[in-house]
């Protein structure tokens, strides 16, 4: 009791609340994305289960950030499943036009959100146990308080990618920005990466272009086989 009624405790927990509002963007996309091809009745569903899944994965993640962070090739690793994901999210949304489309899997929208905030909060977990300076109690709280605000930006971004298509795009590319960013900031090309920061955006750039050609591209093969 003596530390919940502590000054710090609770500054600590509006700093990790408001560091999640901030940081939690890319991560509202990739949900929104990944659950706006199921049937209306599965999209609460999909975005509830994916936010509060994910939120638990983020915090036993940051408890071993600092640890995996330092293993060479792992950013790597998670930067092309990113651009992986955003292709694949991309060339999808062809397949939920049209009154005939099928809808997506519940469990596999789910799973995709899992795997794209799991890698997209390598780096955004830092930033997190440092506010939790080792409490975990504050550090759970403060993740679970961000569920609600995850599920509302989610739930938002379905809406206004339902009345403007355009935003899909820009999604999908914003997955690859990220993906391109997560490349670049492997432990194993850090001393290249400093000596010219400006690779840093240009990997950033090239993963956002990636995605969304080949995205693109591989939504007019199934036109071209028929």
């Amino acid at each position: 009791m003596e530390t919940v009624q502590s000054l710090d405790f609770w500054i600590g927990l509006l700093e990790i609340v408001w560091i999640n509002i901030i940081l939690s963007g890319d991560n509202a996309v990739v949900i929104a994305l990944a659950a706006r091809s199921l049937p209306p009745e599965q999209q609460k569903r999909a975005v509830i289960f994916g936010s509060g899944a994910a939120v638990v994965l983020r915090i036993v993640l940051t408890v071993v950030a600092v640890e995996l962070l330092a293993l060479p090739f792992l950013q790597i690793a998670g930067g092309l499943l990113l651009l992986w994901i955003g292709t694949q999210l991309l060339r999808n949304e062809e397949e939920g036009e049209g009154q005939d489309a099928k809808h997506g899997n519940l469990l596999a929208a789910v799973r995709t959100i899992l795997i794209a905030d799991l890698v997209m909060s390598l780096d955004n977990v830092i930033a997190v146990a440092a506010a939790a300076q080792g409490d975990l109690v504050l550090l759970t709280l403060g993740l679970l308080i961000s569920i609600p605000l995850v599920i509302f930006g989610s739930t938002l971004m379905i809406k206004v990618m339902e009345r403007f298509p355009i935003i899909v795009m820009l999604g999908a590319a914003l997955i690859g920005w990220v993906g391109g960013e997560t490349v670049a900031s492997d432990r194993l090309l850090q001393e290249v990466v400093q000596a010219d920061p400006w690779l840093h955006y240009g990997a950033a750039a090239i993963g956002a272009l990636f995605v969304v050609f080949v995205g693109r591209w591989l939504q007019t093969r199934p036109a071209a086989s028929r």
